[in-house]
């Protein structure tokens, strides 16, 4: 059987599976999220692993459903940022901005703590803390939209809040690396200089020059010209998110999205993603982050401590992150569902913790227990957003496009 075929087989049971546990999840007063997560668990190494069935001999059949997974979270960031528009997010910009630091500070805090009660050693039990301070906004945005609830003012101070998480948690992370390879003051500069000179850039072509392409390619006799340009946006801030301003590429998603908001052409570019992300490449996502788990791996050892340190990642973002909201004028409820989105760690934390085993920073057995920890926050964020929303939100009304 040929490579190809063998992909369509796997894409084909993927995206059923999919499909299927979310309507079931549904079915149970749940996001359709948590049945996709779920059911990823149990189509891979953990349970069946169909990338290594018997009539599964490609090598490559992995790593293509890996990143077509990558380009559904781009998509899923880039139509959450569809939704919004940059006065409602500055509405909110103080309890985001407290949010995320304070969602940092304090998982680390409780990482580095815990390192050093097990006896990890200073550098080990830093970079525990970093896996705890990471955030994937990407999990509670779905579920937000599910919920209807992502242009409430917890769902737009969330989203801030998660920008905030993600500059520091890689400012810290570089920060730490550059100590450890001997590296200076300047070096550490240089980084938040790119990240400022990136946001910068990115929100400056969206401001003046993106409305004016839009209002060009919407004129041209192209077919779907318009969905052609937004994911070339979205895929070039998203690399020059990385590349350039040492971010994540789904922040850069985020913002790709976020500028078109205030365009004319936004109705026909949601639209025409909106199909292609959540009927193929989005559920392929969430599938994707439980084929990257094996519980198999976990032993008794790792096991405890995952338990440990998954119990510090959720009361991390509560109480760090919620806090920070309410100091910044959210009211308790608010606050309480804001920390709550922040608990997932979902493929950045997964991220964080493959460059802490490269550069020889955590132990396998470490990595291990890390890997169970963003297994288990991602799952339990879900849930217990849909509880803490269990009243109706009042969206924003949102502002008038600015062509």
């Amino acid at each position: 059987m040929t490579t190809f075929l063998q992909l369509a087989i796997v894409l084909a049971i993927l995206l059923f599976s999919a499909k299927a546990a979310g309507y079931l999840t549904t079915k149970i007063g749940q996001p359709s999220v948590l049945g996709e997560l779920l059911v990823g668990v149990i189509l891979g190494p953990s349970l069946i692993n169909i990338i290594h069935l018997p009539f599964i001999t490609s090598h490559e059949i992995g790593s293509v459903v890996k990143e077509l997974g990558e380009i559904g979270v781009l998509l899923l960031m880039f139509l959450a940022g569809l939704e919004l528009h940059l006065n409602e997010l500055a509405q909110n910009k103080k309890a985001s901005a407290l949010g995320g630091v304070f969602g940092v500070a304090l998982p680390i805090l409780f990482g580095f703590l815990i390192g050093t009660f097990y006896d990890y050693g200073i550098e080990q039990s830093m970079f525990l803390g970093l896996t705890l301070g990471a955030t994937s906004v990407s999990i509670s945005a779905q579920t937000l939209i599910e919920l209807k609830a992502l242009r409430s003012r917890v769902g737009l101070g969330l989203l801030g809040a998660a920008v905030i998480d993600d500059m520091l948690v890689i400012l810290v992370l570089s920060t730490f690396l550059a100590l450890q390879s001997g590296g200076n003051a300047l070096q550490i500069v240089v980084v938040f200089i790119k990240m400022i000179a990136f946001l910068a850039g990115s929100v400056a072509f969206g401001l003046w020059i993106l409305p004016r392409i839009s209002r060009y390619v919407s004129r041209l006799p192209i077919s779907q010209g318009l969905v052609t340009l937004a994911l070339i946006i979205m895929l070039v801030y998203g690399v020059s998110a990385e590349l350039f301003g040492g971010m994540a590429a789904i922040t850069g998603a985020f913002i790709a999205g976020l500028m078109f908001s205030r365009t004319r052409e936004k109705v026909e570019i949601e639209r025409g993603l909106r199909a292609v992300a959540y009927s193929f490449f989005v559920p392929i996502f969430f599938v994707n982050i439980g084929l990257s788990v094996n519980i198999r791996d976990l032993d008794i050892s790792a096991l405890v401590i995952m338990l440990v340190i998954s119990v510090a990642a959720i009361l991390g973002k509560l109480i760090g992150s919620g806090l920070g909201a309410k100091l910044g004028d959210f009211t308790w409820r608010e606050s309480i569902q804001l920390g709550i989105g922040m608990i997932s760690r979902g493929e950045v934390g997964l991220i964080v913790a493959a460059v802490g085993l490269e550069a020889g920073l955590i132990s396998p057995n470490l990595f291990s227990a890390i890997i169970g920890m963003v297994l288990i926050t991602t799952l339990v964020t879900p849930p217990m957003l849909r509880a803490s929303f269990a009243k109706p939100v009042t969206p924003h009304q949102p502002p008038a496009n600015i062509a």
